[in-house]
């Protein structure tokens, strides 16, 4: 009767598992890489190799994830590949993440974001169990336990992812992920941030206003979009570049307006176009802009906005573009100033414009001459 009731209980019991004879050469124990962790943007997927559950007594519907028997947080069979696997999927929202352990832990930023003194990383933990059905005071059945962990960064440079033993089987995977796919760095033309900025080869005049936007897309609810830094170089890649602050944490250039910051998953400010003095001889002025982005916990990201006290911005250093999380946007291209037109003089004009000057010069020396003569006859008369 208690058999009958826990069927009615879980109907699932009675699925279209593989039997040992049916896996083959894959009926086996467990083993560490059993279980594949897929750490995505909005949720994350785990595979577990079914025949080595099968073969240990147990089948999908005896896995269990956290202690949560919700239908949103079993296990589905799937047959498509082989050998098949039990998959679960749960989203990476706090309050449906079907009893996972979500863990945050702050450090000192090192390379690119050592000027940031709280660096924030959250760890996404959990374990899957078998269901052991027996009944009685033992059992044959060995117990699996399988951990499973991602690990994400929450700060971004955005410029424009174990152990078999007697008696119980356990598998442990770890992985890292990253939110940086969901993450881009757009230019608008207005304060609508509507139309994308398409800029000339020509350029655009000074003083126009650029219009920036850092936005997450396909990313859980639970983060918001807060810029640290952003800043202009006049190399894509900043490193031993020219640099100039747009925003540094609570303080900002006189003409940068910050729209919105740390308040949802887009971030935005606006400045007026400038050039960089060092490219004044040239015809146009190019440079790109940089943002160091965190992704905060909505319930935190206030904390981040307070200022602690002023933070000493050290110099942009080199960096391996292949490994660092990086987005660049594009040029930004400023027209030349109003070129000074020099005057020509006609050759023609100019020559006989001399020659009657020289005319005039020798007239006026020659009378100037007679002059001092006749004054110096004058002068001897009448001392005689």
């Amino acid at each position: 009767m208690k058999s009958f009731i826990l069927l009615l209980l879980w109907p699932s019991l009675v699925s279209s598992t593989p039997t040992i004879a049916q896996c083959g050469s894959e009926a086996r124990r467990p083993k560490l890489d059993d279980i594949s962790v897929e750490c995505g943007t909005t949720d994350i997927k785990l595979a577990i190799q079914l025949c080595p559950v099968v073969y240990t007594g147990y089948n999908e519907s005896l896995l269990v994830m956290n202690h949560m028997m919700n239908q949103d947080c079993r296990a589905t069979l799937d047959e498509s590949v082989s050998p098949p696997v039990a998959r679960f999927v749960f989203s990476l929202n706090s309050t449906n993440a079907c009893g996972s352990t979500f863990r945050y832990t702050s450090s000192t930023g090192v390379g690119f974001f050592e000027d940031f003194s709280n660096i924030q990383n959250v760890n996404i933990s959990g374990i899957i169990r078998s269901l052991d059905l027996s009944k009685g005071t033992i059992t044959y059945n060995a117990e699996i336990k399988y951990y499973y962990s991602c690990a994400y960064p929450l700060q971004y440079l955005v410029n424009n992812t174990q152990i078999d033993v007697s008696g119980s089987s356990i598998a442990i995977r770890d992985k890292n992920g990253t939110f940086l796919s969901t993450l881009n760095l757009n230019l608008y033309t207005d304060r609508t941030y509507s139309t994308l900025l398409k800029m000339p080869s020509s350029g655009i005049e000074l003083r126009t206003n650029v219009y920036a936007e850092v936005a997450a897309t396909n990313l859980t609810s639970q983060y918001h979009v807060l810029l640290d830094r952003c800043y202009a170089s006049v190399s894509a890649l900043p490193a031993n570049s020219s640099t100039f602050d747009l925003l540094f944490s609570c303080s900002k250039d006189k003409s940068t307006t910050i729209v919105n910051n740390g308040d949802s998953q887009i971030a935005r400010f606006f400045f007026p176009a400038f050039r960089f003095i060092e490219q004044e001889n040239e015809n146009i002025s190019t440079y790109y802009l940089h943002c160091i982005t965190r992704l905060c916990e909505r319930s935190t990201c206030s904390s981040f906005k307070v200022c602690a006290g002023a933070r000493r911005r050290r110099a942009v250093k080199e960096f391996d573009p292949d490994s660092l999380y990086t987005l660049t946007s594009g040029e930004i291209v400023i027209q030349p100033d109003t070129p000074i037109t020099s005057a020509h003089v006609d050759d023609t004009k100019a020559s006989s414009s001399s020659v009657g000057l020289g005319v005039a010069v020798g007239i006026l020396a020659t009378i100037c001459i007679i002059g001092v003569i006749v004054g110096a006859v004058f002068y001897k008369k009448i001392r005689n």
